[in-house]
């Protein structure tokens, strides 16, 4: 048993360290492209394609006008920019707040009976009729340039999907500034997985499609609350090129306490694992490149790498307090206490610690990297600490409920 342990944990450190070194050599290779990139997106737009923005409303009164007004301040021509608002059902005061621009040149109001938020986005995109379409959720604000920062990637007739930047809005609490290094690290590896064509999520937040997307592969799919993950992996099936533009900023609100923290990852961890299933002929299959011999693979298995290192190292330690307490009963405290020295002879020389502290040395690189590119300078926040030594602990937390919620077929919620 200690042996098959040890395998796992030598397992689970090694694909973490070579996942690390991939990201770092990608990103080594791809600096250039990044310049490149960067001088492409500061350059005049010649053309300009129509584009519709869906906001699927589910009570979002608190920050569904924020949402609106970002998107009309949008630095793009107006009438090649059509904003679409569904409100699925809401029981609180969003319809009130979606009337103070029903009367607006740019705006459409949608309403209908709760069906979830791929239903929304699926009546809206009947009524598109642009070249263009994206979602922006109801608790996210857009930058006035990120529209521009997105378009030019469709120069290229072979990009269907582009993905944006998202950051956090204004972080308070705790949780928020250790979500903030996280969303930062999320901008710096989908940069990555761009480069080499492994993008497996378009997220809510201002993911921009050719409207071609849904009328060759349909409409979004319940996907397990998940619609963002499989519309992408549907996409991946398909070859359908996805890319990411670093540079266009959406800011998110993110949850403040642990427990909407804890709800909401639990449906993303849900979903991605639901959804890795129906699309599970990907694993490990040439054709689909990189994401279906390396990315996803590695992804599924982080997560179960999670599950089985928190539980050997509960168990282990459970373990350790019987033990000594069976010593308790039986010789009572040894309260002789021998003087700490220190001799490189016992110097524990396995692979472990070193695979170890790579680990953490490669982090600690690639949270330069991902705060450089999100802020544009290299400059620590306490977000820094938060993030590894808050997620060590809660990430395990969500990772097994949503595998005990898959094995009890237990539905996952929302919110």
């Amino acid at each position: 048993m200690a042996e098959i342990q040890t395998i796992i944990l030598y397992c689970s450190l090694f694909i973490s360290l070579f996942f690390e070194v991939f990201l770092l050599i990608t990103y080594l290779e791809v600096r250039e492209e990044l310049v490149l990139e960067e001088k492409m997106l500061s350059q005049k737009i010649e053309r300009f394609p129509s584009v519709s923005i869906i906001v699927p409303c589910f009570n979002e009164e608190t920050t569904l006008k924020k949402t609106i007004l970002s998107l009309l301040n949008l630095d793009y021509p107006a009438n090649q920019l059509k904003i679409i608002a569904v409100d699925d059902g809401s029981t609180d005061g969003t319809l009130r707040e979606l009337a103070q621009f029903e009367n607006h040149p740019q705006i459409s109001i949608l309403t209908k009976e709760n069906g979830g938020k791929y239903t929304a986005l699926n009546l809206a995109l009947e009524k598109a009729q642009s070249d263009l379409v994206g979602c922006l959720d109801a608790d996210s604000l857009v930058n006035s340039d990120a529209l521009k920062k997105i378009v030019p990637f469709f120069d290229d007739t072979s990009t269907m999907a582009v993905t944006s930047a998202i950051k956090v809005i204004e972080p308070r609490s705790v949780l928020q500034y250790a979500q903030k290094i996280e969303y930062n690290c999320s901008i710096f590896i989908r940069r990555m997985l761009s480069s080499i064509g492994a993008l497996y999520v378009t997220p809510g937040p201002f993911s921009i499609f050719r409207t071609q997307v849904f009328r060759e592969l349909g409409g979004y799919r319940h996907g397990y609350q998940g619609e963002d993950v499989e519309i992408a992996l549907r996409m991946q099936k398909h070859r359908y090129k996805i890319v990411n533009s670093h540079m266009a900023h959406v800011y998110t609100t993110t949850p403040m306490h642990f427990g909407a923290l804890y709800k909401q990852r639990v449906r993303w961890v849900y979903s991605f694992l639901n959804n890795a299933f129906d699309y599970r002929e990907m694993f490990f299959n040439r054709k689909y490149g990189h994401v279906g011999i390396f990315i996803l693979p590695v992804a599924l298995s982080s997560i179960f790498s999670v599950i089985y290192v928190t539980l050997s190292t509960v168990w282990n330690s459970v373990s350790r307090v019987l033990e000594a307490f069976t010593k308790f009963k039986t010789v009572g405290f040894d309260w002789n206490f021998s003087t700490f020295s220190f001799d490189w002879f016992f110097f524990n020389t396995s692979a472990i610690p070193f695979l170890l502290l790579g680990t953490i040395i490669f982090t600690f690189i690639i949270f330069s990297l991902a705060i450089k590119m999100a802020d544009g300078k290299v400059r620590f926040s306490r977000g820094v600490f938060y993030y590894p030594i808050l997620y060590i602990f809660i990430v395990p937390l969500w990772s097994m409920k949503a595998v005990f919620n898959i094995i009890f077929k237990k539905q996952t919620n929302w919110r």
